[in-house]
C-alpha cells in the first residue's frame, strides 16, 4: 500500500490508491458501486432524477440536514463547484501534439475526463439552493457516474479570498472557456481557487488546519503517523448512509507483502490487500483458520508507459524497446506459480473477461511483441544507445521485478537503463513529471462505464502522462462517450485500442490476480475487483470480542 499523500484524491498528482480510498471513506455521496458491478444509489444523501431523455436532463438534490463535518450544509454551491472542475468549462487552454499547454489556462487539474460534463449547459440551481439541474447536448453514456460532490466550495473560496456566494456567482456569470480564442489572461478569482484546489490538500501529515479534512461521510481523519499510518474515527454528525459497525480504523501503509502477512498474523492488522504471489498465498495458507483468505479476478492491469518526448519522442526508439521487454519472463516471475495458465495481457483497453477483448487482440498489433527481439531491436536502433529513465514504486516487488527484467533485457538491445525508481509516497506524484522517460505501474478501472478510455488515452488529459495524442482516437474517444449501446462501444474501442498499440504506446504487461486475507474474528468482508477493493464496503466490517 502507497503511503497517503493528499485530502483530494480528485488532482491527477492526488489520484493514488490510498488516497481515493480515504475519500471513500471520508464522503458521501449519490451512490457507490456494488462488488457486483452494479450501481447503488444512496438515497439519505440525495437525489438524482432523469427529467429527460432528449435532451438529457438531471436534477440532482441534497437532502436537507446533510453537512460537512463543519456543520456546514452541503448544498447547491458544492455542486456548482464540483461542475466547475469536472466539466472544465472555463479552461481555454491550447496544446500541442503531446498535450503541454502553449497558451490559454487550464484552471483545475482533474485527474478525470471533462468531455461528458463539457456536453453539460450552465446548471439551473433551484429548492433553496439544494438541487442543480443539468442538461446535455448530447446523449452521455456515463451520465449516472460522473456527477457528485468532490471538496468544499466554501473552503477553496475562503483559500482565495472569497466568500462562496461569490464562488457559486463567479461560476455561473463566468463565460465558457475557447481555446480558439483563449484571454490574454485567466480569470483571477477562478484561477486563485483553482490553484488552491490543485495543490492545497497536498500533505504527509496532519494539518492543522481543520478545513484541509473536513468530511462528509462516516469517518474523519484524526490523526497521521507520516509514511506510517492514518487513523479515522467516526462522525458523529453522520446519518445519511450506511452506518459503520466499528468506531476507528487505523490504515497502516505496509508495501511489501510478507510484512502485511506478518502484520496479521502478529494481529497487528485485521485486514490485508497485499499484492498477490504464490509465495503470500502460501504464507497465508499457513495461518489456517487464523486467517480468511480470498482470491479473484482484479480489473486492474501493470503497464510500461513511454513518454512521447525526449528520448521516446521517435516512434523507432519506442518500437524498439517494447521489442525488447520480455513480458513472458515478467509474467512467469510474478504470476506463473499462482495461475500457471497466467499469460501477458495484449490490449489496453479490456481485459481476457471482456467479450471483446479476443476480437481487440486479434486486430490490435500486439502480435509485433509476444517474445523479445533483440535483433529487430537494433535495427531499429540503427547503431544508436539512447538512455533510459524508467520510474516505478522501488517498495513495490512486482513492479521491482519488472523493472529488473525489462532493465537487463533492454541494455542487451543497446538502451543504458537508470534506475528511477521511487518510494510509495512518491511515485504517483513524479508522474507526468518529465523526470523520467519509461514509467511502470498500474491501472484499475470501476468496472462501470467508459470515462476512463479518454481519461487516460485522451490528448491533454490530466491523467495521460505519457503525452499519448491521436486526433483520430480523440474523435473516437468523442464518439464513445455519447453511445450507450454496449456493443457498439466494444466496436469504438477496439479501433482506439489498434491505434494506441500503433503509435508505439508502451506495453500492457499483465493482469494481476486479487487478494485480501482477514482475521476469523473480522467478519462482513467480501470480495470486490474494482479500484475501491476491500473498502468498497467498510460499513459492514465488525469485529468479534
Amino acid at each position: 500500500m502507497n503511503a497517503f499523500s493528499s485530502f483530494n484524491s480528485n488532482t491527477a498528482k492526488g489520484n493514488v490508491d490510498i488516497n481515493s480510498k480515504i475519500a471513500y471513506t471520508t464522503n458521501a455521496n449519490f451512490n457507490y458501486i456494488s462488488n457486483e458491478l452494479e450501481i447503488v444509489k444512496n438515497e439519505q444523501f440525495g437525489s438524482y432524477e432523469l427529467l429527460s431523455e432528449d435532451p438529457l436532463t438531471v436534477k440532482y438534490t441534497i437532502n436537507e440536514g446533510v453537512t460537512w463535518s463543519d456543520g456546514e450544509q452541503i448544498d447547491a454551491d458544492d455542486m456548482l463547484f464540483a461542475w466547475a472542475i469536472t466539466s472544465g468549462r472555463f479552461d481555454d487552454a491550447k496544446t500541442d501534439d503531446e498535450g503541454n499547454v502553449t497558451g490559454g489556462t487550464r484552471y483545475f487539474d482533474y485527474a478525470g475526463t471533462t468531455e461528458g460534463l463539457a456536453l453539460t449547459d450552465t446548471p439551473e440551481v433551484g429548492d433553496d439552493n439544494r438541487s442543480i439541474t443539468l442538461t446535455y447536448s448530447k446523449p452521455f453514456a456515463d451520465w449516472e457516474i460522473s456527477f457528485g460532490v468532490l471538496t468544499p466550495a466554501h473552503v477553496a473560496a475562503e483559500k482565495a479570498g472569497i466568500d462562496q456566494e461569490a464562488l457559486s456567482k463567479l461560476i455561473l456569470e463566468t463565460e465558457k472557456g475557447d481555446p480558439e480564442n483563449p484571454k490574454a489572461e485567466p480569470v483571477a478569482e477562478l484561477k486563485a481557487v483553482a490553484d488552491f484546489w490543485n495543490t492545497g490538500y497536498d500533505t504527509k501529515s496532519m494539518p492543522s488546519d481543520e478545513s484541509l479534512y473536513l468530511s462528509s461521510g462516516p469517518f474523519i481523519v484524526d490523526s497521521i503517523v507520516p509514511d506510517q499510518s492514518m487513523t479515522l474515527v467516526r462522525n458523529e454528525a453522520y446519518n445519511w448512509g450506511p452506518i459503520p459497525n466499528v468506531d476507528s480504523i487505523v490504515v497502516r501503509y505496509i508495501g511489501e507483502a510478507p510484512a502485511q502477512v506478518a502484520a496479521l498474523k502478529n494481529g497487528e492488522v485485521d485486514i490485508i490487500a497485499p499484492q498477490a504471489s504464490a509465495d503470500t498465498l502460501e504464507q497465508l495458507e499457513a495461518l489456517g483458520d487464523q486467517v480468511v483468505v480470498e482470491k479473484g479476478e482484479q480489473l486492474s492491469y501493470d503497464h510500461l508507459d513511454l513518454n512521447f518526448t525526449g528520448v521516446f519522442a521517435e516512434e523507432n526508439v519506442r518500437k524498439a524497446f517494447m521489442k525488447s521487454v520480455p513480458r513472458k519472463q515478467i509474467v512467469e516471475t510474478i504470476l506463473s506459480k499462482m495461475d500457471p495458465e497466467a499469460t501477458p495481457l495484449d490490449s489496453q483497453l479490456f481485459v481476457p473477461a471482456n467479450a471483446a477483448y479476443a476480437e481487440s487482440v486479434a486486430n490490435n498489433g500486439s502480435s509485433e511483441y509476444q517474445d523479445v527481439d533483440i535483433d529487430a531491436a537494433k535495427e531499429l536502433l540503427d547503431g544508436a544507445t539512447p538512455e533510459v529513465r524508467i520510474m516505478y514504486n522501488k517498495d513495490n516487488p512486482n513492479r521491482v521485478d519488472a523493472y529488473t527484467l525489462i532493465a537487463e533485457s533492454a541494455t542487451q538491445a543497446g538502451f543504458k537503463i537508470v534506475d528511477g525508481g521511487l518510494g510509495g509516497s512518491e511515485w504517483g506524484a513524479s508522474l507526468g513529471s518529465g523526470n523520467y522517460d519509461a514509467s511502470i505501474f498500474g491501472w484499475i478501472s470501476s468496472g462501470v462505464g467508459v470515462t476512463g478510455v479518454p481519461q487516460i488515452f485522451g490528448s491533454g488529459s490530466s491523467s495521460n502522462f505519457n503525452g499519448f495524442s491521436s486526433p483520430e482516437a480523440d474523435e473516437l474517444m468523442g464518439e464513445l462517450l455519447v453511445t450507450p449501446d454496449a456493443d457498439e462501444q466494444d466496436q469504438l474501442q477496439i479501433q482506439i485500442d489498434k491505434l494506441i498499440w500503433d503509435s508505439g504506446y508502451g506495453l500492457p504487461l499483465f493482469q494481476p490476480v486479487g487478494l485480501d486475507a482477514y482475521a476469523s474474528h473480522v467478519d462482513g468482508v467480501k470480495y470486490m475487483p474494482n479500484q475501491t477493493g476491500v473498502w468498497w464496503n467498510f460499513w459492514e466490517w465488525s469485529v468479534d470480542n
